[in-house]
């Protein structure tokens, strides 16, 4: 009989542990050690055929080359099957050259991660201009999941004022504003997003009046600088609206944050646990456990074992 379970990163293992429970599995952590030059030593638990990873791979850098080492470990001592988990998956919002000269992050992490692992689970990745995950992982399984089904439920059991309408900060929203506010049964629109720098935009709405008196629930996928966040939050307060609150699947942003965005009028900010973060408060191991209950049931042929 074949074996499974999981590993990560200890960034990540609260929401590990519970996706572990969730599915049956033994969960053990990478050890990490850092020599005074920055280099690392890593050190996986024993291997099973099946290895599930998982890593938030916001602040990626480190957590890359531990996975590269982790995943050299894991195969010499007979692992067939590696599964990376990364609820946030980093370096996919440059998948093209905009300037001369510049690389595709997108391309070149997509082909490192297809050359490490079997297949790639990830949430709400940044692919604005990628129409399938499947492209940037060539060769394995990949699948980008939706956080909306698990940021509905959340709302749902706080009773949301059936008046609020929901708002996306930029047309690349509306797939998933959408998404809550049918959910939900919410009307929603979205911005007009006018962006002149990374810290400097402006937004517009179709409709200010669809917003004169009501509350307001801004989704988004990625907050990482929190500029269109505030910026938002003005504008709807600016055309009427009486409170704002924001939800976001991966929330990047230093958590100080928080405090600017009060001073812009945001009444609340939560975010999903796909970056350990203070603002967590919507769980995504529902979603992830069901995507990878199939690991636990299929017999796959045998994967790298170099």
């Amino acid at each position: 009989m074949s074996t499974i379970a999981l590993q990560t990163l200890s960034c990540g293992a609260d929401a590990a542990k519970r996706l572990a429970a969730r599915l049956g599995l033994a969960c053990g952590e990478i050890a990490v050690h850092r020599f005074p030059d920055g280099e690392l030593r890593v050190a996986v638990a024993p291997a099973t055929d099946t290895t599930i990873l998982y890593a938030p791979l916001d602040q990626p850098n480190d957590k890359l080359i531990t996975l590269l080492f982790a995943a050299e470990a894991l195969r010499r001592n007979g692992t067939r099957r590696l599964v990376l988990v990364a609820p946030y998956l980093c370096y996919m919002r440059q998948d093209a050259a905009f300037h001369a000269g510049e690389a595709i992050s997108q391309r070149a992490m997509g082909r490192l991660l297809a050359t490490t692992m079997d297949r790639v689970v990830t949430v709400d990745a940044h692919l604005h201009r990628t129409p399938d995950i499947r492209s940037v992982f060539p060769g394995i399984e990949a699948e980008n999941l939706s956080a909306m089904p698990a940021v509905a439920n959340s709302l749902a059991k706080d009773s949301v004022d059936p008046s609020t309408v929901v708002i996306g900060p930029d047309v690349e929203s509306e797939p998933w504003v959408s998404d809550v506010a049918r959910r939900l049964r919410l009307q929603h629109t979205v911005a007009r997003k006018t962006r002149h720098g990374d810290r400097s935009v402006a937004l517009s709405f179709a409709d200010p009046a669809l917003l004169l008196g009501r509350p307001t629930l801004l989704v988004d996928d990625i907050v990482s600088s929190g500029t269109t966040l505030i910026a938002a939050a003005k504008a709807l307060t600016a055309m009427g609206a009486i409170s704002v609150d924001a939800v976001v699947t991966h929330a990047l942003f230093p958590a100080a944050m928080v405090v600017a965005f009060a001073e812009a009028g945001i009444r609340s900010v939560r975010s999903t646990d796909s970056v350990p973060h203070p603002t967590n408060a919507i769980a995504l191991d529902e979603i992830l456990a069901a995507a990878l209950r199939s690991e636990l049931t299929t017999t796959h042929l045998p994967g790298r074992t170099t």
